[in-house]
């Protein structure tokens, strides 16, 4: 039987007077609970509060598509609590060792907010601090959940120039062989220094060519004339040069004046080298561009989660939603156009770290999203009064008129399970207000817009913060 004293002991009872004590244990239960043994299922009625007595209890199910445990132990309050808006228990209760647990009916919360004011006080802070901690883990599930999505974007996108850089590697490495046989053909040739120089001039112009290639049907036009030529000078074998050749916009006319001033052996080894040479010098040019990108992918990755910086940053909003941008390509570039009308002027604000970022990451997502992945996408900045305005906008179907009011309430989403937890823009609304700033959003057919306003740099909104939290 569970006495007075015991139940004063508990932190949650402390203090409270005798004759509310007795009341309270009037209206409980006492449950003996073996190992393993359940108290309460998923899914049933939210009809009891439960202090445990003695013992340690655990909580297991399923929320959100994701496996839950939660452990309670001696002292601790569990259930549902006054003012709770639970109807269903979310997760099954057992015994994990030998408990004594005290059952008070929810039917009864009236009662006890009137004879217990304390004690209902002290419970409404137990909720509060049980929303946080839930609040804080679905934030921390949604970060995570961000990052992977991210990461594997990201994973693609560098993927992409890294295995183009690894094929042009190996495909150099036989046009290098190529090279060097061509180059030991024409050693062994007695060539005078004028030959020499006419075929050093025509591999050179080649190489050097910088204008943009000519469009397909061209460069097919032009691989039938190159291998004409060749099979009107004996040259049948030698029709796969003519790709490289008319990709550089080479005319009939130079294997002409070549074969005019060689003889066919000559001429062959001289091609044979030519060809080798802009096969090199395109593989050396892919290599550069693809480890140009895979250093710019690093480079704004470094920038969107402000590696190695300080946690206040003067930030510039044009470069900070462009490394959004660059970050969300994977999924931006397969059917959303994005339009950009920045003020030339940079604008600059102070920040916390990558912060903002995950503002930009957040609506950006959602305005994908929101269009099934094919739209325009329209961001703009300007300057009003002191204020910077970030405007980010899509033409999408819109946000209909009786789901605008909630879709910065916490865990409020539309989206399927499993899909989102309704933190996005929960979260982008909370970093905006840190920042000093503000956020709206207007919607129609065809016009979703979310305007960001946040005060310039120098304006001494935002001030030293604790440490800076990992965010996505």
């Amino acid at each position: 039987m569970v006495t007075r004293s015991e139940l004063v002991s508990l932190p949650v009872m402390a203090g409270l007077p005798d004759d509310q004590i007795d009341w309270f244990l009037s209206q409980s239960t006492e449950l003996l609970l073996k190992p393993d043994e359940i108290y309460l299922h998923q899914g049933d009625p939210a009809d009891a509060m439960f202090v445990i007595l003695e013992g340690q209890l655990q909580g297991r199910g399923e929320l959100g598509g994701e496996a839950v445990t939660i452990g309670a132990k001696q002292g601790d309050v569990t259930g549902v609590l006054p003012f709770s808006r639970m109807k269903q228990f979310p997760l099954t209760g057992k015994a994990l060792t030998p408990s004594r647990v005290l059952r008070f009916p929810a039917s009864h919360f009236p009662e006890l907010v009137q004879k217990m004011p304390e004690l209902a006080q002290r419970l409404v802070g137990l909720m509060s601090d049980r929303i946080r901690e839930a609040t804080r883990t679905e934030q921390q599930r949604d970060r995570l959940a961000a990052l992977g999505k991210l990461s594997a974007g990201l994973a693609h996108e560098i993927n992409n120039p890294a295995s183009a850089a690894k094929r042009a590697t190996s495909q150099l490495r036989s046009a290098m062989m190529q090279i060097k046989e061509a180059v030991h053909q024409l050693g062994a040739r007695e060539l005078t220094p004028a030959q020499k120089s006419e075929i050093e001039k025509l591999e050179t112009s080649l190489i050097q060519r910088d204008e943009p290639p000519p469009d397909l049907l061209t460069i097919n036009a032009l691989e039938d004339q190159l291998e004409s030529v060749l099979r009107s000078h004996g040259q049948n074998d030698l029709w796969q040069l003519t790709g490289d050749l008319a990709r550089k916009g080479a005319r009939p006319e130079i294997l002409e004046s070549l074969f005019a001033s060689l003889d066919a052996d000559t001429a062959r080894a001289a091609l044979l080298r030519i060809s080798a040479s802009l096969e090199i010098a395109g593989l050396l040019n892919e290599i550069e561009s693809s480890t140009s990108r895979i250093s710019d992918l690093v480079g704004a990755i470094k920038e969107y989660t402000f590696m190695d910086q300080a946690p206040v940053q003067n930030v510039d909003i044009v470069r900070s939603l462009e490394t959004t941008l660059t970050i969300l390509n994977h999924k931006i570039k397969r059917g959303i156009t994005v339009v950009r009308d920045y003020q030339p002027v940079p604008l600059m604000v102070d920040s916390f770290g990558s912060e903002l970022n995950q503002v930009w990451t957040n609506i950006i997502d959602n305005a994908i999203d929101a269009m099934g992945g094919k739209g325009q996408l329209r961001v703009r900045t300007y300057r009003q009064d002191n204020n910077v305005v970030v405007e980010i906008d899509d033409n999408g179907p819109g946000i209909p008129p009786n789901i605008q009011p909630h879709i910065f309430e916490p865990f409020f989403t539309t989206k399927g399970v499993g899909q989102g937890t309704g933190l996005g823009l929960d979260t982008a609304q909370r970093i905006v207000r840190k920042h000093s700033g503000t956020i709206e959003v207007t919607s129609q057919p065809g016009d979703t817009r979310f305007q960001i306003f946040l005060p310039l740099a120098g304006s001494g909104s935002v001030k030293a913060d604790p440490p800076a939290r990992s965010t996505v």
